[in-house]
């Protein structure tokens, strides 16, 4: 029995000792984690931004649309938004950024995080995937179904649909998200 007893405190104190580690650890890494984050975010939306100049970020918390920063023209006037937007998809949430003319339309997407299947629900972090989007959204719906997508898209996302019908349906829910700020 005593044996028993002193293994038991044995592993509790190895426990405890390793629970103290990986909390300095996180103590350490959490704010580096947090400004590369923050970086990626700024990049992606200079990367969306169709050349327009970067606002101020609002929080707006509507379903998929978790905050929304205005684009702005060379005279200052809002030309757009960009979105901070978040689906779920086969393997996690994905967040993307993604920016919207006042009409709704699709000026620009990326994917700034996943946790998707490589090789398959990883092509939406690639350029080409996000591209499928671009000038979709105003007048021109944006598919939302596999069927909804013209044969050589649909090869291409061969594997994936969760991701897809995930991706499409935020950036749907984006531009609609847009459209109903009436062009403001």
């Amino acid at each position: 029995m005593k044996t028993y007893v002193k293994t038991a405190i044995i592993l509790f104190l190895i426990c405890g000792v390793c629970t103290a580690l990986c909390a300095i650890i996180n103590d350490i890494t959490a704010p580096v984690i947090a400004v590369s984050d923050l970086k990626t975010k700024q990049d992606a939306l200079v990367a969306v931004s169709a050349g327009l100049s970067v606002g101020e970020e609002e929080i707006v918390g509507e379903g998929r649309v978790n905050s929304r920063t205005a684009l702005l023209g060379a005279s200052g006037a809002v030309e757009g938004y960009a979105l901070d937007l978040s689906a779920k998809g086969y393997g996690g949430t994905i967040s993307m950024i993604a920016a919207y003319s006042l009409d709704g339309t699709i000026l620009g997407s990326k994917v700034v995080s996943d946790s998707e299947t490589a090789g398959l629900g990883k092509k939406s972090e690639e350029d080409w995937y996000m591209e499928m989007f671009r000038g979709l959204g105003g007048d021109e719906e944006i598919p939302t179904s596999k069927a909804m997508l013209p044969t050589e898209s649909k090869d291409a996302i061969s594997g994936a649909s969760v991701t897809f019908t995930a991706v499409s349906s935020a950036l749907k829910e984006g531009s609609d998200y847009i459209k109903s700020l009436g062009g403001r």
